[in-house]
């Protein structure tokens, strides 16, 4: 079985062009009005899913 994501970063909603929805795993500090440092931060969901990876899938079974 694989494991795979949509995309690492928060992405542009392609149906709202709004950055407020936030579907990746490592968050850019960037705003809808252009706004942010684009700096890049590490999500829970990182951690979760690099988990999920390294034990290749095992660790959903605790």
């Amino acid at each position: 079985m694989g494991y795979t994501s949509w995309g690492c970063i928060d992405l542009v909603s392609a149906s709202t062009a709004e950055l407020k929805k936030r579907y990746g795993y490592i968050y850019v500090d960037r705003n809808d009005d252009g706004t942010g440092t684009l700096n890049r931060y590490k999500k829970k969901f990182f951690y979760w899913y690099k988990d999920v990876i390294a034990t290749n899938g095992e660790s959903l079974h605790k």
